[in-house]
């Protein structure tokens, strides 16, 4: 644990020490972890990213150089600190928790549970190469407005048949990257679940949409899916998709953590299976755990095509794995390979729907 807060270091070791097979050490600054790492190799490293001597992203930067270990990320909620957060995960950090400016301790005890799962999944991580993204721009790909903006289609057309659900947790931001960026500007509405804290879903979404031929948002309560949209669940929100008349909805409420999890992959994926049966495709990417399991096995006994990334491109291979358990799983497929697929199943016909104007 790398923070220079006594507070938080003192809280993360009396939450994580207590936990069968999990030692921990601290130190105050990325300067004191390098020593104590010359005697002793972490397994994890639980990272703040604003620090005297050296900032966390400097250190992280010097880890994935020099010799890559599963890094967690302890960030605040709000302002510099989310997009910072964010870069990390581009550099190669796996997952992200959040603490606030004020009441750390009271937080901390709060999120233990989401704290430990983290550091689980970071042991089990398999580490992948930082891909960079490309340079902050507010404008679109070239092109991306090939096909005319929602408010510039008629009513008629801003229906779709098919709808696409996506459930994913460590590793997953990278793994949705990747997909979302070979989507084409008309490819099926896309509802998603990113295990990710509140705030930072809103960037995260901002980063892709000025990446991707589709457009990328944080869902909001009543947005429609749409050909062309990906709506990404906000963090500390359930996202549930509705069938209104011809049309797909998403609503964004509270409700408790399901799997563990708010949002959760289950309770949207069970939405989707209720709302668009056999017209869903569903894909369940990596992630620890087994949030999105029995929601993948309604969607695929709805009649949904389901689709689970392998476990040699994942970062944690645990929700795919429980999902192929549980039978949930059609195909089993390398990312780089997933996003064709999901297109594919997409364009197969479906059963006769009733198409109306708004």
């Amino acid at each position: 644990m790398v923070d220079d807060s006594a507070v938080v270091r003192q809280v993360m070791t009396s939450i994580l020490s207590p936990i069968r097979g999990m030692t921990v050490a601290t130190a105050a600054d990325p300067l004191i972890a390098m020593d104590k790492m010359k005697r002793v190799r972490p397994d994890v490293i639980l990272l703040d990213l604003e620090m005297p001597r050296m900032d966390g992203l400097t250190f992280l930067r010097k880890i994935m150089a020099e010799d890559p270990i599963p890094v967690v990320i302890c960030s605040g909620l709000a302002g510099p600190g989310t997009e910072a957060g964010l870069r990390a995960l581009e550099e190669g950090a796996v997952e992200i928790v959040t603490k606030p400016r004020l009441g750390v301790k009271g937080f901390l005890e709060e999120s233990a549970s989401i704290l430990v799962d983290a550091v689980r999944a970071a042991a089990h991580a398999r580490l992948r190469p930082p891909r960079r993204w490309p340079p902050r721009s507010s404008s679109p790909p070239p092109g991306r407005h090939a096909v005319s903006p929602a408010s510039e289609r008629p009513a008629l057309l801003l229906t779709t048949d098919k709808v696409v659900a996506i459930g994913a947790s460590t590793g997953g931001t990278e793994a949705l990257r990747e997909m979302l960026e070979a989507l084409p500007p008309d490819a099926p509405g896309v509802v998603i679940v990113q295990h990710m804290p509140e705030v930072f879903t809103r960037a995260f979404a901002d980063r892709l949409d000025r990446i991707c031929w589709v457009e990328v948002k944080e869902a909001a309560d009543g947005d429609r899916v749409l050909e062309g949209r990906a709506l990404i669940a906000p963090g500390n929100r359930h996202l549930r998709l509705r069938r209104s008349g011809a049309h797909y909805t998403v609503e964004v409420g509270d409700g408790p953590p399901v799997c563990r999890h708010r949002p959760s992959v289950d309770v949207l994926f069970r939405s989707v299976a209720e709302a668009a049966g056999p017209n869903a495709v569903g894909v369940i990417l990596t992630g620890m755990g087994d949030d999105g399991a029995q929601g993948l096995l309604e969607m695929r006994r709805r009649g949904a095509a389901t689709l689970a990334q392998d476990e040699e491109t994942c970062v944690v291979f645990g929700m795919p794995k429980e999902a192929i358990a549980a039978g949930a799983v059609d195909e089993v497929l390398p990312l780089s390979r997933i996003a064709t697929a999901m297109l594919e199943r997409a364009a197969r016909k479906g059963p006769p729907r009733i198409r109306g104007r708004a």
